[in-house]
């Protein structure tokens, strides 16, 4: 049963086109394609980058943008409410598929995560070079002063704080998974909103953030430290089109081709450039995905 959050999602979206409705109707020739996005800066890239590569190839597309988690993304899309959206393969193994057993390299994730999908009708397309792993994020002082390396290490140093989204609270790849694999009896979690985190790690309000290994915050090694992950809980997050088949069937190959163009230019390097642009420079995440392709001859 859909709690109350997903059905008033489900009918906002099959409400309202987004902010790209007046794009999406400007040509009535070909039917609308619904294209989906998660809800932080990465996605929102990403759906840009996917909207404006097919609307150069002719295709009309309305973006759905900021939909929320994968579990409530996941639910539209089975839903009816959109026809598409990028995802992470590990996110679809571990928490949208609960495979039990974990994949051992980004390839096994691939095939696990497509072999999930086509059951339920739908077709991963091409998986990204980059991949934004989930990391755990501690203020450099802190790790100096509890000789932190690995998320391992946090069994010695009594409670801790670990501050994420409220999805955190029961994936396996979050606290879940830190309380059995890790045995993190010591963690305390406090829900933050995504955008929160960072300041609540410097503020002090939290000793450690879920974080994405492409988010350019983590480039300052002086104030932020990233713990790694020994027993591999995170898993491999390369992005992935997550496509109706019947959309797929309806488009022909260059649909497809398209959206495979635009992943393949996607390096661990140009998803940090990118997401930087947006949190650090301030831009626009369509006048950032324009720019790239525009460089990439995708326009």
């Amino acid at each position: 049963m859909l709690g109350p959050l997903v059905v008033f999602v489900l009918l906002s979206l099959a409400g309202c086109g987004g902010s790209d409705h007046k794009a999406a109707t400007a040509t009535a020739t070909k039917p609308t394609i619904r294209l989906g996005t998660k809800n932080f800066t990465e996605e929102y890239i990403l759906g840009q980058l996917y909207k404006q590569a097919l609307e150069a190839k002719g295709y009309r597309v309305v973006l759905k943008n900021d939909i929320g988690s994968s579990e409530i993304v996941d639910r539209a899309l089975t839903a009816g409410a959109i026809d598409m959206y990028p995802e992470y393969i590990g996110v679809i193994v571990q928490e949208i598929a609960h495979e039990k057993q974990r994949p051992h390299s980004a390839a096994e994730t691939y095939g696990r995560a497509k072999a999930f999908e086509a059951k339920r009708g739908f077709d991963v397309l091409r998986r990204t070079p980059g991949q934004d792993v989930l990391a755990n994020a501690v203020r450099t002082k802190f790790a100096r002063k509890h000789a932190l390396k690995s998320t391992a290490d946090l069994r010695g140093i009594g409670p801790f704080r670990y501050g994420g989204p409220s999805e955190n609270r029961t994936r396996f790849q979050g606290v879940v998974g830190m309380r059995q694999v890790y045995k993190l009896g010591n963690l305390r979690y406090v829900p933050l909103k995504i955008e929160e985190r960072y300041r609540a790690l410097a503020s002090g309000k939290v000793d450690m953030i879920g974080a994405f290994s492409t988010e350019p915050q983590l480039r300052d090694s002086r104030r932020i430290t990233v713990l790694s992950d020994p027993e591999g809980i995170f898993g491999y997050q390369n992005v992935v089109p997550v496509v109706r088949r019947g959309l797929l069937a309806r488009e022909g190959p260059s649909f497809a081709a398209t959206l495979n163009a635009v992943s393949a230019k996607l390096t661990n390097g140009v998803l940090r450039e990118l997401n930087a642009a947006v949190d650090i420079d301030g831009r626009a995440p369509a006048d950032v995905a324009r720019q790239f392709l525009q460089q990439n001859g995708l326009l």
